[in-house]
């Protein structure tokens, strides 16, 4: 029977839960929504325990298809493959907060399995998929100390929101996930921009809020639809048998666990030896089951002792003060080949990081119901069995690898320069380690990118606290090793940069976690974090001036975007042309951003001028070497870029009065011109400018006129100018009345501008000069013949006064 229940959040956000329609074989489900977002969570439990194994065995799948958002996988095979980092995370964002929660008895084999069906442009599925979890393991028969309910929290403009939309995440300074019961935080994972302590604390405490509205919607439809949970086998505990191990070895196992007076390995050496001397002390013919009883006592007697000199006796495994960090050493550019490296030890843990500079073909694609995205920062870390001193297999990556590389990202995200035109990828390779080594990931991770000359907005640093607790006393402890973080009641990992917080994840195995503890902690943890800084700020304090001659180089250039087409060419004969030329990489995006990547300088400087030259835009006062292509009656056509061509009128070549362009200039002539002006596709540019300025800088006198010189200086298309000293105008005879003539130079040599095809023909000035009959201008320029006539062009040489005569029958010439 279908039984549903709602809740609504602050800020409207509703989610709902249903069962009974869907899955029904399974031991609980729960068909969830918020919004258009819709998952299906299932829970199954065997019904006998699982013989042999010491531990829950508890599965978590979950997955996204590409249908829930309308799409059709890409590729040959079109089905979905294997799970992606996102579902990866989200598996363990689900395992971690109800983990905790069942009997530490159990040992049934469990699986809870959540299926994304319909995923909107708006919510996440990863929240909604830990509630519906939490749903259906509630509703089955499986024995569970829950529900538990989580949020997303985010903060925009000072406020909280509860469960923010992707474009609302954009904007927000905090992105924290809050997972509780009614009674208390189970597992808190957050990232952030470099917010206070106190900001951290706040969103946590209105996310339980928040979630403990969720716990009650559960438990409402738990009484509507839930069924009868299984009795499980309670804890035995053989007091006895636990004080004659005590009796036997506590003092000796006292002394092996003290890791100041003996490293690691020979402490483990030591607890081993113990162990083994204990299971020689068995009767004759004892069982596998007596020697994993004596295991269980003795791992015990070890938990005991730690708890009882961390509360009781105020020391810890190796007496460091609860607020200390482990000795400190730092290296960079240990590795002569990888663009940035950096080793890092704290303790016996141990990191050596690389940062590898890429361009934006090396970015990472990702298919997913949302669509095809890039990813141009990657953190990737490995955790092989020599770190630890064992043997094991190196099939693949695992959940923890992923998970700790996923921990470490987003406390460096927060840093990156938001204008890098470069792919990173940071690999962090654990060498060693005995606590915490995503933190060492964390920063390593900052000192290989300041290395590597990564700019970073500020350097960031990571630490792992502790808490050990039994009832109102409690201990908090400074970069935990290994015992402190198995046998202690909270794992809490800080990053972050000397402002604030980037990134938080804290696993809490105990209830009763107050504020007031989160407070004492993060305070803590801001004091070793900046401990840190300052270790690493004594070796780099930033990015390293001059990249690794073997990263790539990149230069950005931004184009007008009408020239993009220009750039690539048809079929992108001219970018192709380009790269086969210079051998780098070029990206060009919708914008005009160009990256021109190159790890030869040589090499980069040759294609960024040939883009240069073929994006080029002219601009006004500017001065350019161009090539004289063509030649003209009124000029020279001049080349300032490839297929770029410019006029330099006859009046623009030179200080004098040129008589013919080809007296000056040849075509392949090189020549300095400034542009005058640029009208629609048509450029002005001038010689004669260029000439000015450098005679100026110089400062030679200006030329003498020359003795057939009309006048000096004279712009293009008359207005006021100096026409210089003029010759005596020679005498003439005054027409009769009747003979209203004007004799024009070049005489029929003109036509008219209509007849004319040279698209400069229109260029201002290129009207020729009208004299009287004496051959003398009138002062300020000739005006043009009255009723409208047509403006006339010469296209011969100059001609003397009087040439080619009047027309035939004394007709007027004009």
């Amino acid at each position: 029977m279908k039984q549903e229940v709602s809740v609504e959040l602050a800020g409207g956000k509703r989610i709902t839960f249903e069962t009974g329609r869907i899955a029904k074989q399974a031991s609980g489900a729960a068909f969830t929504s918020c919004g258009d977002t819709v998952i299906l969570a299932t829970a199954v439990g065997a019904p006998e325990p699982k013989e042999g194994v010491d531990f829950f065995p508890l599965t978590v799948e979950y997955r996204e298809t590409t249908y829930a958002g309308g799409r059709i996988p890409g590729g040959f095979i079109k089905r979905e493959g294997r799970p992606s980092e996102k579902e990866i995370l989200t598996c363990r964002q689900i395992d971690r907060p109800i983990r905790p929660l069942f009997p530490e008895t159990y040992r049934n084999e469990t699986q809870v399995v959540a299926f994304v069906y319909s995923a909107d442009k708006e919510n996440d599925p990863d929240v909604v998929a830990i509630n519906a979890a939490s749903c259906a393991i509630a509703l089955s028969d499986l024995p569970f100390e829950g529900p538990i309910g989580a949020v997303r929290i985010g903060q925009i403009d000072g406020a909280f929101i509860v469960n923010p939309t992707y474009a609302e995440r954009a904007k927000s300074t905090l992105n924290i996930m809050v997972a509780g019961t009614k009674d208390g935080i189970v597992m808190v994972e957050s990232g952030a921009k470099g917010v206070s302590e106190e900001t951290v604390v706040e969103a946590i405490e209105f996310g339980h809020t928040q979630a403990k509205l969720i716990c009650a919607a559960i438990m409402e439809l738990v009484g509507l639809a839930g069924k009868p949970k299984r009795a499980t086998k309670a804890l035995e505990v053989d007091t006895a048998y636990a004080e004659s191990i005590k009796i036997q070895v506590g003092d000796r196992l006292i002394d092996a666990v003290d890791t100041q007076k003996y490293d690691k390995i020979a402490s483990y050496a030591k607890i081993k030896e113990l162990k083994d001397e204990l299971k020689k002390s068995l009767p004759e013919g004892s069982d596998a089951a007596a020697s994993k009883k004596l295991g269980k006592y003795y791992d015990k007697l070890r938990e005991e002792i730690f708890r009882e000199q961390v509360l009781k006796d105020r020391i810890r495994p190796d007496r460091r003060a609860f607020n200390k960090v482990r000795d400190i050493e730092i290296e960079v550019g240990i590795l002569p080949r990888p663009h940035g490296s950096a080793l890092f030890q704290r303790g016996e843990t141990q990191a050596i990081v690389t940062a590898t500079l890429g361009t934006g073909d090396d970015a990472q694609r990702m298919e997913s119901y949302e669509g095809e995205q890039k990813k141009r920062f990657m953190l990737h870390y490995n955790f092989p069995p020599y770190s630890v001193g064992e043997v094991g297999r190196m099939s693949g990556t695992g959940r923890r690898e992923i998970g700790h590389g996923a921990l470490a990202y987003r406390a460096i995200e927060a840093v990156l320069p938001e204008d890098s035109p470069y792919t990173l990828r940071v690999v962090s390779d654990i060498t060693e380690s005995n606590g915490s080594s995503s933190m060492a990931s964390v920063c390593g991770a900052s000192l290989a990118l300041m290395h590597a000359g990564i700019p970073l907005k500020a350097a960031v640093a990571g630490i792992a606290m502790g808490l050990v607790k039994e009832g109102d006393e409690y201990a908090i402890l400074t970069d935990i090793a290994g015992a402190e973080d198995h046998y202690g009641d909270m794992d809490f990992k800080v990053a972050g940069t000397r402002e604030g917080i980037t990134a938080l994840q804290m696993d809490i195995k105990i209830m009763g976690i107050t504020p007031q503890i989160m407070r004492e902690a993060l305070a803590q943890a801001k004091e070793a974090r900046l401990f840190l800084l300052d270790k690493m700020d004594a070796v780099i304090s930033g990015a390293r001036e001059e990249k690794s001659r073997y990263a790539p180089q990149i230069k950005t250039l931004q184009i007008p975007t009408d020239k993009i087409r220009d750039l690539i060419g048809p079929g992108g004969k001219v970018i192709r042309s380009i790269i086969e030329a210079t051998q780098v990489k070029i990206d060009v995006d919708d914008t005009g951003k160009v990256d021109v990547s190159s790890s030869d300088p040589d090499g980069l400087a040759r294609a960024l001028q040939m883009i240069t030259d073929i994006t080029a835009v002219p601009e006004i006062g500017k001065t350019y070497l161009g090539k004289v292509v063509r030649l003209a009656e009124f000029g020279a056509f001049v080349e300032i870029f490839p297929g770029t061509d410019g006029l330099l009128h006859v009046s623009e070549i030179a200080e004098h009065r040129v008589k013919e362009v080809k007296d000056e200039l040849r075509e392949g002539d090189t020549v300095l011109v400034k542009v005058l002006g640029i009208e629609g596709n048509r450029i002005k540019l001038s010689r004669k400018a260029v000439l000015k300025e450098q005679r100026a800088k110089l400062g030679l006198p200006d030329p003498e006129p020359q003795a057939d010189d009309r006048g000096g200086d004279r712009p293009a298309g008359g207005g006021d100018r100096d026409r210089g000293p003029r010759p005596p105008r020679p005498e003439r005879t005054a027409p009769a009345p009747s003979e209203e003539t004007i004799t024009l130079e070049g005489g029929d040599d003109f036509e008219d501008d209509d007849d004319m095809d040279d698209e400069e023909g229109d260029e201002e000035g290129d009207e020729p000069e009208t004299t009287t009959e004496g051959g003398a201008a009138p002062a300020g320029g000739a005006p043009r013949p009255a009723g409208g006539a047509k403006r006339r062009r010469r296209r011969g040489g100059r001609r003397g006064p009087g040439a080619g005569g009047p027309a035939a029958g004394g007709a007027p010439s004009a």
